[in-house]
This record gives C-alpha cells, structure tokens and sequence, in this order.
C-alpha cells in the first residue's frame, strides 16, 4: 500500500427497498460517502447486496441507482479500483458493471494481503454449517439454464417476481439478521474457525449478516461483519496496519 492510502469495506445497501423514496436517499448518502473516503482510498469492497434485487437482460439493466452508478465511474476512471462481490440479492450481476464502469466483480470469498496482513473477503451467504435449503436454491439460481430462462421474461414481469422474492426474503429473515446468536451458534464465526485451522488469516470480512460484528477469534485473527445500510451507516477502514469499524454521519444537503 501507498502510505496514506486506505482500503475501504462497506455491504448490504440493499438499493431498491423498501421503497423508492427511502432507497434514494440511502443512495446519496452512500454517493456522499464514497465522495468523502475517494481523497485517500486505494481500493474500495462492496461486499455484496448493494441492490435488493438485480437481474441484467442483455440489453436491459435495472431502472435507477444512476448516482451511485456515476460515482462510481467517477472513482474507477480516477484509477481507484472498485470491487463488487455478488449477494444472495444481486447474484445476477453479469458484465455490465467490469465493461462499463470498470469494476471488478466477485462471486466468492478471495483472498488478499495489504500491508503484511492477510484478508479473506466475502458476502458470507451459504459459508458455515446449516441453511441447506438456501444453499440449494442458490445452486438453481446460479445455474445457467435457469439464468437463461428466466431472462425469457418481459423486464416488467421478471423484475416484479425477483423484487417479490427478495421482499419476502428480508421479511423472513429480519428477526435473526438483528440478533447476535452468539460465538457457537454464528454460521460465519463457525466458517472463519475452520479455515483458520487451515490457514492463518488476520482479518476475514464479510457483509450479508444484517449486524455489525467485531469478534476476536484468536490473538491475531479478527471476524468483522460489516451490517447493513438500513438503519445506520456502518463501513470498515484498514490504514495499513489495523481495521477499525467506523459510522458515516454526514448529512445529504
């Protein structure tokens, strides 16, 4: 790393619920963030469920979430490298984000070491013991035949299906996204413990679990969970030595 350049973590914006109104203005304040952390970030990680719902047609991308989609452009084009991890929500991202904007898109955990320190990165969806019956349907939703058949939908039809699930998805799980269920009953903490007896990590980061987490998992090996966007405005900020969990406060003017 550059000195005082900063590696930047945020997830689960969900743009698009629960409404337009409220999704828009969860969206300049993330255009504002990104604006205040671009003077000094090296690389910047959306963790995955940056949209509630997002399916691309070939021709045809979601409506809306042109700010962020311009700021975006904007940091890339100033040589800031912006990666997008696909989400249980916005798994059908495809090549419009890498051809447009020049973003990098994951669809599983990478590994990477920033300043001597070694991260393992994520959306965290279907890690860990448990949740069979999400793994599964994860494994129909990202097959390609079913991709293909679904993009045979009109846009109207197939964006109303996919927000209809997605609605009844975050209702669903609303209740166990705001409750620590503690150390041995937490699917990703469980996850991190089992790659640690393989590999030695100092920091794994993921967003999907809806509550900020910072849980130390041996003296030089920490689980950070980045929430969500809802309610408040968390992110995570490495300096080149160590990662501190941070709130944005600005205010939209």
């Amino acid at each position: 790393m550059d000195a005082g350049k900063r590696i930047y973590f945020a997830s689960d914006f969900h743009l698009g619920a629960p409404d337009a109104t409220s999704s828009l203005e969860r969206e300049k304040r993330i255009v504002k963030w990104l604006d205040t952390i671009k003077t000094d970030a090296a690389e910047i990680f959306l963790l995955g469920d940056t949209f509630d719902f997002w399916f691309e047609y070939y021709t045809v991308i979601p409506r809306g979430f042109v700010r962020l989609q311009g700021k975006i452009a904007e940091l890339t084009d100033s040589g800031i490298q912006v990666h997008m991890f696909t989400g249980n929500h916005d798994m059908w991202l495809f090549d419009y984000f890498p051809k447009e904007l020049n973003v990098t898109i994951h669809r599983e955990p990478i590994t990477r070491e920033f300043g001597g320190k070694k991260f393992y990165i994520g959306h965290g969806d279907g890690l860990g013991p448990g949740d069979k019956g999400y793994k599964f349907i994860k494994q129909v939703f990202r097959n390609k035949v079913c991709q293909w058949l679904f993009a045979r939908l009109h846009p109207n039809l197939g964006m109303s299906i996919g927000h209809l699930w997605s609605g009844r998805s975050r209702a669903y799980n609303i209740k166990y996204e705001e409750k620590f269920l503690g150390e041995e009953n937490e699917w990703l903490v469980i996850y991190c413990k089992e790659i640690l007896q393989k590999e030695h990590f100092d920091y794994f980061i993921f967003g999907h679990r809806h509550l900020p987490l910072d849980i130390k998992l041996s003296e030089t090996s920490r689980y950070i969970n980045l929430g969500e966007w809802f309610k408040s405005s968390p992110y995570a900020c490495f300096d080149g030595k160590t990662v501190e969990m941070l709130q944005f406060e600005g205010l939209i003017s």
